[in-house]
């Protein structure tokens, strides 16, 4: 089979690779019909983790059950999955609180696992024409057979429930007001969130102006802090701070000078973010960093404003996304014709055109803002 690997800082490749086979009787093996490429994938890319060469890319998979372990009972061969990023066992004491993110089973002693990501465990990456999921009746979310509803459900992996995670995280409630700070997949899947879940008024923060039209079209109000500061454009277009705020950009934010500021959303949260009021961090943060502006932020060290934090008593909510917790209702709502994900789609490709659409995503170019991938060619043909 193809797959697409890790060579160096700003290079993927499409390599040949073994295919997967099934090494323990809970697994299964997937043709997948859809990947994605994801903002995280970009820490990668860039070079900005310890990811070797050789490393196969893809944490955002659906497809078809092509083969299972005689262990496997709740899933079988034929059935349309989609897989949650989070690799998880089921059955630790984390998973059984819905905490799947941060299985204990699955990664030695690092708490949580995912496919195709370094430091995340040993399991391949999916944007490749097949895939092995372990405890596959635990990771394969069950899908209505077909094609319908493809670019939908292939959001489930991850950005959606991770929007609605980021959500979640600031403690958010019914007719409050939020602000979102990055308008990427998930800064708009969080942007999204909210105004399903009946937001007064969503306020998303980007330059890109791709992605500032997105948010308008989903009825958030658009802030290009290329104009000026986004905070204090917000609190004079709100009236006031808001209510809830959400990071969705992480460690490698970019001031307008094009240079790093790993601190720089979570002053501008905590600093347009009413007084016990809550802040969401889906944005990546890392415990270290080889590309880092600074001594401390190598060591995932930030310098924020602790004191107005406290002095404020803001709640402050971290973390990956448990996709499971979320992502049967999600799916439920989509099937429904409530949500419609999608619409953040701007490209779909083929396997061959992954190295180019890296690198376009990477630059923000030509509008790309979330990449679909049909590594066994058009969707009808390989289900």
């Amino acid at each position: 089979m193809t797959a697409t690997v890790y060579e160096e800082p700003f290079k993927v490749a499409i390599e040949e690779r073994p295919m997967p086979k099934i090494q323990h009787p809970n697994d299964c093996i997937v043709k997948i019909t859809t990947a994605a490429i994801c903002g995280s994938d970009l820490h990668m890319y860039e070079g900005r983790t310890a990811a070797e060469k050789g490393t196969a890319f893809g944490h955002e998979n659906m497809g078809i059950i092509v083969e299972t372990g005689p262990g496997v009972s709740r899933v079988r061969k034929g059935d349309r999955v989609v897989l949650p990023f989070n690799v998880c066992d089921g059955h630790c004491k984390n998973c059984e609180e819905g905490k799947t993110a941060f299985c204990t089973g699955v990664n030695g002693d690092f708490a949580g696992g995912a496919y195709g990501f370094v430091g995340l465990g040993p399991y391949a990456g999916g944007q490749a024409q097949y895939l092995r999921v372990p405890w596959a009746d635990s990771n394969c979310l069950l899908l209505p057979a077909g094609t319908a509803h493809e670019a939908d459900f292939v959001l489930l992996a991850d950005v959606f429930p991770t929007g609605w995670h980021g959500l979640e995280l600031s403690g958010f409630k019914p007719g409050e007001s939020v602000a979102v700070f990055g308008s990427g997949p998930v800064g708009l899947m969080a942007a999204y969130s909210a105004v399903l879940r009946g937001a007064s008024r969503v306020f998303v923060v980007d330059r890109v102006p791709e992605r500032l039209a997105a948010a308008k079209k989903i009825g958030c109000t658009a802030v290009d802090f290329s104009k000026g500061d986004p905070v204090q454009a917000i609190i004079k277009e709100n009236g006031g701070m808001v209510d809830r705020s959400v990071d969705a950009v992480g460690y490698q934010a970019k001031g307008l000078d094009g240079k790093e500021a790993p601190n720089m959303m979570l002053e501008h949260c905590i600093r347009v973010t009413r007084p016990t009021g809550g802040i969401g961090l889906p944005g990546l943060y890392v415990p270290s960093d080889p590309g880092a502006p600074d001594a401390n932020a190598a060591q995932g060290k930030l310098l924020i404003s602790f004191g107005k934090l406290w002095e404020k008593g803001l709640h402050v909510g971290t973390g990956q996304a448990n996709i499971k917790a979320y992502n049967r209702y999600l799916r439920d709502m989509i099937m429904n014709g409530r949500a419609k994900p999608s619409f953040i789609v701007s490209h779909e490709i083929g396997l061959n055109d992954v190295p180019t659409a890296y690198s376009k995503f990477d630059q923000r170019a030509d509008g790309y803002t979330k990449v679909l991938i049909h590594p066994n060619g058009p969707v009808a043909a390989a289900a």
